[in-house]
This record gives structure tokens, C-alpha cells and sequence, in this order.
């Protein structure tokens, strides 16, 4: 059953609707998908029908992805050749697999949390799902 407007889980707040794109799931009712494949987006919320078309992330995701990637990995490439000092075929095999790994998990995630970012904030035709939750809080109260 798809959920309506009125009985949406909406978001507590920017965190939570983040998580909830971080994780995969639409940011408006945080049951349906927001990919129909590894990084192609529904045009709508499969449960809810919010319009997900509208998302720009682009390629802000694979920059976010190459920036936390770099800051975990760096650190921990220069204290493993540091302090254990592999030989180079390992190295030349390890590292490299281990960022294509990192970058790859992360990629469809922080492209979740970007896409619900834009959703939250309004931007790029999101504004009229923002005029509804805001319409809807001020109903509830």
C-alpha cells in the first residue's frame, strides 16, 4: 500500500532524512527505494510516489566518495609501509584494491544522502516537497 501524504513518516529533522538517503530509502516515508539500479534514481518513490526525478547530484557524490576515501585510506597506507614495510607487489595489489573497494561501497550511499540533501533543502524541484512538509509541520501544530 503506498503511503499518502497524510501518513508519511516524514523526517525529524536534516539528519535523519539523510540517514535515511544514506541508507537508500526515499527521504519522504523511508520505505521505498531511491535507486532502481546501482546508480540510476527512480523517477518516483515506489511507496510514496515523491518525485525523485528532480535530483542534481551528478558528480558531487564521486568527489565526496574520492575525498573520504583518500582521508581514510592515506592514513592507513602510510602507517602500514611505515611500520610494517610490505614489499611493493603487495602494496602495488593491497592499496589499490582497497580503494577501488572503499570507492565502490561508498559511491550508491553518499549518492543516497546528496539526492536527500537536495530533497531536505528544496533544491533543484524539490521546492514544492519542501512547501509540503512545511505546510504539513505547520498543520500539526
Amino acid at each position: 500500500m503506498a503511503a499518502t501524504p497524510a501518513n508519511r513518516a516524514l523526517p525529524a529533522g536534516f539528519g535523519q532524512a539523510v540517514w535515511r538517503g544514506f541508507r537508500g530509502r526515499c527521504p519522504a516515508c523511508r520505505e521505498g527505494r531511491i535507486f532502481r539500479t546501482f546508480l540510476k534514481v527512480n523517477d518516483a518513490c515506489p511507496q510514496c510516489g515523491e518525485e525523485l526525478h528532480h535530483q542534481r547530484a551528478d558528480d558531487f557524490p564521486s568527489y565526496l566518495v574520492i575525498a573520504i576515501t583518500g582521508h581514510i585510506l592515506v592514513p592507513i597506507v602510510l602507517a602500514v609501509e611505515t611500520h610494517i614495510a610490505p614489499p611493493v607487489e603487495v602494496s602495488m595489489v593491497l592499496w589499490p584494491s582497497c580503494a577501488l573497494l572503499m570507492a565502490l561501497a561508498l559511491l550508491q550511499p553518499v549518492k543516497g544522502a546528496v539526492i536527500a540533501i537536495q530533497w531536505y533543502g528544496g533544491m533543484h524541484g524539490f521546492d514544492a516537497a519542501k512547501a509540503r512538509r512545511t505546510l504539513a509541520a505547520a498543520d500539526a501544530r
